[in-house]
């Protein structure tokens, strides 16, 4: 059991997907700091402010909390740009790659290989 237990951890899928939700945690901090630091003094300050607010989850109507959910929206739709953008430039870097080392032939097969025989024994 033992035995199964490291062929399953080791499989690439799990490494694969232990890397991805480590870099996931660290990408979140990323943008989080990205909106928090950047974005949000920025552009959203002089918005907050003229509605006299000091924090954009604040902002309430009729007792509903909907500056939470406008953070919350905000924040994602950053995180989807970053993530578009990061996506796009690997497809890019990536179709690069493969255009400039052109696939090799495959080989041939036995029975390629074997009329390839006859037809040069014929040619004689």
């Amino acid at each position: 059991m033992l035995k199964e237990f490291k062929a399953f951890v080791m499989r690439g899928n799990v490494v694969d997907l232990a890397v991805a939700v480590i870099i996931g945690g660290a990408f979140g901090t990323i943008v989080g700091s990205l909106i928090n630091d950047i974005i949000t003094p920025l552009l959203l300050n002089p918005v907050i402010d003229s509605l006299g607010l000091k924090n954009l989850e604040e902002l309430k109507w009729n007792g509903a909390a909907y500056g939470k959910f406008l953070a919350s929206v905000i924040n994602f739709l950053v995180i989807a740009v970053v993530i578009f953008l990061l996506i796009k430039a690997m497809n890019k870097a990536s179709k690069k790659k493969t255009e400039e080392t052109p696939a090799t032939p495959p080989a041939p097969t036995m029975d390629q290989e074997l009329l390839m025989e006859i037809r040069d024994l014929l040619k004689k």
